[in-house]
């Protein structure tokens, strides 16, 4: 990456500050190492920094001409810092330039503040023996931060959410300036007003959507989100796969959609286009002794609105792993990766009253609101279960595991549906969602049970192990021992299985339902 700044200006100071260049004579590891930390670190927020090797400095100031370094010995630097880089926690590169100044090569590191600091490296990175410390800038050195100093940088660092980091392997270039215009039309923002006399810079500073320093700033991760064609090229398998099991989770085969990708808003509204087209169906259901036919449908597409929106707004973004979407014959399931916050228990979602302490992605959340793509608040969970009350389906099923790495929701499909839901195993796009259909039925008739997608694969293993433990399942599963166990305890009130003899020697039966 070509330096944002002229080498001349930078060596002048007329476009840096002199406390965010350090210039080094030669190569000592160590010392650049130290001096990389703490402008990474950027505790002070000025924007990083850059080291300067092959210059010497008296009195703060660079001696023209420079004594410059050689380049096999810039060879043997850049082969060294592919190690040492790995030695900062959490790893971090900085960029490098190789710069001819008075007939002579130097070396020249451009270190932006870090997106994921704060960061700590070995006050010696040379040696067998290595202790860690953060250093941050102080005037024009690089220090060792004390207690004080290293908790408000550890506090200031949790204090800035993944979302609204800058990126600094993008630029300006990758934001839309179409999609950014689309969006103040849509959301009828007075910046509008501002477009045709206003660069894309100052339009996107003005939404607080640039961060860095003076000479070179960069997009924060939610304008990447929202404006930029390709968000995957920043967020892999940022993206939602649909698959749909026609015979349900037991049977292999399945059929899947190319995945939905785009900006966030677009991944949203193509989902649920799709989902409306190819999933919804309506019913009317004539009741005995009653005039009046009841409308419903297979899943009511408000609640789905609000699980998908969630689901890309709630998942973590640092995580490769899509948004899954699995359709059976008797349920849909949502799952994305990145749990719910740990100060949420799971009573609070079977009671859907939910008060989180903190947001993921708080910034993201604040533009879907403005798009009237989600609520926000806090109101998911009861948006969702309205809907579904609404409709007459099944409450939906939410499971997480202990370390909150993700989060399933299972919606029922409506009890009168049952297994002839929709699961569109045909090929070929519809006109829109299914309407209109008549049945009879007697209110009693239809018995109703649904299970997580891991309930089932719990099932189906002690079916084939009934003396299998609690710990053996998990590890097949490949999940937490204690969330087998909520799993196993959710089965025996439903009345699915049932313990034969005692903890040890005994053996499950499932139970014919």
């Amino acid at each position: 990456m070509s330096l944002p700044v002229n080498i001349l200006s930078l060596l002048s100071g007329q476009s840096v500050e002199n406390e965010r260049v350090e210039y080094k004579e030669g190569w000592n590891p160590s010392s650049v190492y130290r001096s990389i930390c703490a402008f990474a670190n950027d505790f002070s927020n000025i924007g990083g920094g850059y080291v300067i090797i092959g210059v010497k400095a008296e009195n703060g100031l660079p001696v023209r001409p420079v004594k410059g370094i050689s380049l096999d010995k810039i060879d043997k630097i850049q082969q060294a810092m592919i190690g040492y880089n790995n030695l900062i926690r959490p790893v971090y590169h900085s960029k490098l330039e190789i710069e001819k100044v008075d007939g002579k090569h130097i070396l020249i590191m451009w270190i932006p503040g870090g997106s994921n600091r704060p960061y700590e490296v070995p006050e010696d990175i040379t040696s067998r023996k290595k202790e860690y410390f953060y250093y941050i800038r102080k005037y024009a050195s690089s220090v060792k931060a004390n207690k004080n100093e290293r908790e408000e940088l550890i506090s200031l660092a949790n204090q800035i959410p993944f979302d609204d980091r800058a990126n600094t392997t993008a630029s300006t270039d990758d934001i839309s300036f179409t999609l950014l215009k689309d969006h103040l039309r849509v959301t009828k923002s007075k910046l509008l007003e501002w477009v045709e006399n206003q660069a894309k810079t100052g339009i996107l500073m003005q939404m607080e959507l640039l961060s860095g320093p003076p000479e070179q700033v960069f997009p924060r991760n939610v304008a990447l989100m929202l404006f930029c064609e390709s968000p995957e090229k920043f967020f892999p398998y940022s993206r939602v796969e649909i698959v749909f099991f026609p015979k349900g989770p037991a049977n292999p085969e399945f059929r899947e959609i190319p995945p939905i990708t785009g900006p966030v808003p677009q991944i949203i509204r193509k989902t649920l286009d799709y989902l409306q087209t190819n999933l919804l169906e309506e019913r009317i259901l004539k009741l005995p002794n009653k005039a009046e036919a009841v409308r419903e449908w297979n899943y009511p597409y408000a609640a789905l609105e609000e699980v998908v929106a969630n689901a890309m707004y709630h998942r973590d973004y640092q995580v490769r792993e899509p948004v899954e979407i699995r359709i059976y014959p008797d349920s849909i399931t949502i799952l994305n990766y990145g749990g719910p916050d740990r100060s949420i228990k799971m009573k609070a979602f079977e009671e859907g009253v939910i008060k989180p302490r903190r947001y993921r992605n708080r910034r993201l959340g604040d533009f879907l609101k403005e798009l009237d793509l989600t609520e926000g608040r806090a109101t998911g969970i009861p948006t969702i279960r309205k809907a579904l009350l609404e409709n007459g389906s099944p409450f939906a099923i939410f499971d997480t595991d202990d370390d909150r790495t993700f989060f399933e929701v299972t919606i029922p499909v409506h009890p009168a549906f049952g297994k002839k839901a929709k699961t569109s195993a045909k090929s070929g796009a519809k006109s829109g969602a299914k309407s209109g259909a008549i049945d009879t039925v007697e209110e009693d008739e239809v018995t109703y049970e649904i299970l997580t997608l891991r309930q089932k694969q719990v099932l189906e293993i002690i079916k084939e192990f009934p003396a299998i433990s609690y710990r053996e399942v998990a590890q097949r599963m490949g999940v937490n021992h204690s969330a087998v166990q909520r799993h196993f305890e959710n089965l025996k009130k439903k009345g699915l299985i049932k313990r034969i003899g005692p903890a040890k020697g005994g053996y499950w039966h499932v139970l014919d339902r």
